[in-house]
């Protein structure tokens, strides 16, 4: 199955357990995956035969910008089954919300949470 990558959305909410990432909120980057035939879309060359790429920003940017929740498990699964739900070409996605700065003690890159969803799953 062929794979449209759009990674790297950075954007700012007020998702977490603590009262403090609620209140303050923090940065999210989101990486998805979106699996589809492209064959259409690379024969017609036109927009209309593929996912539109600022449309998956805007959904992701809704998602996670949008009403606070406590986990990354949460929002990972709630930005999946956004875009399966808009994007009926698309058979499956694989989305990842990373966390760059949770409120914990320690020294690490970012803690984040994948999910893979697909048409069975919404």
């Amino acid at each position: 199955m062929d794979k449209v990558f759009v990674e790297g959305m950075q954007f700012y909410g007020y998702h977490g357990a603590f009262p403090e990432e609620n209140k303050l909120g923090q940065r999210f980057t989101a990486d998805v995956v979106l699996e589809m035939d492209t064959r259409k879309a690379a024969a017609s060359d036109h927009l209309d035969d593929t996912v539109n790429y600022a449309k998956v920003y805007e959904m992701a940017k809704h998602v996670i910008e949008g009403e606070p929740v406590s986990l990354v498990e949460t929002l990972s699964n709630k930005l999946a089954d956004v875009l399966l739900r808009q994007f009926p070409e698309v058979t499956g996605c694989t989305v990842k919300i990373i966390k760059p700065d949770p409120p914990i003690p320690g020294h690490y890159d970012h803690v984040a949470v994948q999910v893979a969803r697909d048409r069975s799953d919404i």
